[in-house]
C-alpha cells in the first residue's frame, strides 16, 4: 500500500496547495493542518481516502470537549476519516491487509525520564499559553496534555499488543513523535523537546510502520529490535517558510507499507 503523508501544513499562515500523489492508494493527514479546519476542505473529493489524526493545533483556543466531536463532524461533511484511538483495517489492490491504529497521542513529559518530568512540564508552558484551549472548562495546560496523552497511550499499548487478527502490516499514527531519536537535530536534548516526542521506543517494534508530525523536519528511518523486527518511522512535515523548514520537503514522495521487515 503506497501513502502520500503530510502533515505539519499549517494553512492557517502558509500558502501551499495540497495535491495528490501519483499511484498514491492512501492519503495519511499526521496533524496541524489548519488551526481554522477551514482548509480541511481542499481534501474533499480526495481520489483516495483520507485518513486523519488530529495535531495539537487543531484544538487553539477549543474546548477538547466540544471540539472532537465538532472536528469528527466537519470531517464526515467533507469525507475523510478521522481517527482518535481507533484503529481501521483498510485492503489495497494486491490484497495487502494494513491495520491503522491511530492517536494524536499529546505529551506525558517523560521523554527524559520521570525525573526530568517536571523540568519538561515548566518548560512545555509556553507552548500551552499559545494553544490557548481548555478542557472541561479549565486552561488546557502541560497537566492536563499529560493526562491526555496517558490515555492515548493506554489505548495505543492495548491495541498494539492485540493477537494478529486479520490483517498482514500494522502501521502506527500518532501526530506527536515516538522516540528522541525524532528530535528535531536543530534543538536536540533540551527540555523543550519532551513537547514534541515520547519515549514510546517499547512500542516501536510492535507496528511495522510508524507515521507521525508536529516535528518541523523529515525523518525516515529505522529502529532494529532484538528478535530481529525491525519498524520503519516517518514524519513527513512541511513547517514553516519564514523559518526555513519548508526546504527538502517533497508533498509527492511516497512510503510503502509493505510489512518489510
Amino acid at each position: 500500500m503506497r501513502l502520500q503523508l503530510l502533515s505539519d501544513l499549517h494553512l492557517e499562515t502558509e500558502v501551499f496547495e495540497p495535491a495528490p500523489a501519483p499511484g498514491a492508494d492512501l492519503l495519511v493527514l499526521a496533524g496541524d493542518i489548519d488551526s481554522t479546519w477551514a482548509a480541511l476542505e481542499r481534501f474533499r473529493g480526495w481520489p483516495v481516502p483520507v485518513l486523519y489524526v488530529a495535531g495539537n493545533h487543531e484544538f487553539d483556543g477549543r474546548e477538547l470537549g466540544t471540539a472532537w466531536p465538532a472536528l469528527r463532524a466537519r470531517c464526515d461533511a467533507i469525507g475523510i476519516r478521522l481517527l482518535e484511538c481507533e484503529s481501521l483495517c483498510l485492503t489495497d489492490a494486491q490484497g495487502l491487509r494494513v491495520r491503522f491504529v491511530a492517536t494524536t497521542r499529546w505529551n506525558d513529559f517523560d521523554l527524559f525520564g520521570a525525573e526530568q518530568r517536571e523540568r519538561a512540564m515548566r518548560a512545555a508552558g509556553y507552548f500551552m499559553r499559545l494553544m490557548q484551549a481548555t478542557r472541561n472548562g479549565r486552561p488546557f495546560d502541560a497537566g492536563q496534555s499529560r493526562e491526555e496523552s496517558l490515555a492515548c497511550r493506554r489505548w495505543l499499548e492495548a491495541e498494539l499488543r492485540r493477537p494478529r487478527g486479520d490483517w498482514d502490516v500494522t502501521v502506527a499514527i500518532t501526530h506527536f513523535a515516538p522516540s528522541f531519536r525524532s528530535a528535531d537535530p536543530r534543538y536536540g536534548a533540551q527540555p523543550t523537546t519532551a513537547s514534541f516526542c515520547n519515549a514510546d521506543d517499547d512500542l516501536l517494534p510492535l507496528a511495522n510502520l510508524w507515521i507521525h508530525g508536529h516535528v518541523h523536519c523529515r525523518h525516515d528511518y529505522r529502529v532494529e529490535a532484538t528478535d530481529g523486527r525491525s519498524t520503519r518511522v516517518v514524519c513527513n512535515a512541511r513547517g514553516h517558510t519564514r523559518k526555513g523548514e519548508v526546504d527538502g520537503f517533497d508533498p509527492l514522495r511516497l512510503f510503502e507499507a509493505d510489512g518489510r521487515q
